[in-house]
């Protein structure tokens, strides 16, 4: 087994001052370390880098076509609380109420997908589809 000591992930952002706007001023995560090409951020335990997108197959992409399909995931005790705070920041939020728990989804300014989750409903998922 590897011995993990921290996770993060990265995001490649073709709209970079848009998203250091999105995830610094609007969602207000404090700032690790930054410079020219990067941002690195506190995400709640683990770290969000924002990174100027350099890669030509990516940047040559129509503005309309998606890159990834990734969605970073925050759970919390109270996603309807957390969709509404959001929301007052003037980001559209997407609520939903599912059997399998509540979800709120939202994107940032290059399309990237984040969700709320309901952390007792996470664990019932763990719970019920655990190997």
């Amino acid at each position: 087994m590897i011995n993990v000591l921290r996770t993060g992930q990265i995001l490649y952002v073709r709209n970079y001052e848009a998203c250091l706007d999105f995830y610094g001023k609007k969602l207000q995560l404090p700032i690790h370390f930054a410079n020219e090409a990067l941002t690195c951020y506190d995400f709640y335990g683990t770290y969000l880098m924002v990174e100027r997108e350099d890669r030509k197959e990516y940047l040559e992409l129509p503005s309309d076509q998606l890159k990834t399909f990734t969605c970073l995931r925050l759970n919390v005790a109270d996603v309807k609380a957390a969709a509404a705070a959001t929301a007052a920041r003037d980001i559209n939020v997407d609520y939903q109420e599912h059997s399998w728990g509540t979800v709120a989804k939202f994107k940032d300014p290059d399309g990237n997908i984040i969700a709320f989750k309901d952390e007792a409903g996470f664990l019932k998922q763990m719970e019920e589809y655990c190997l």
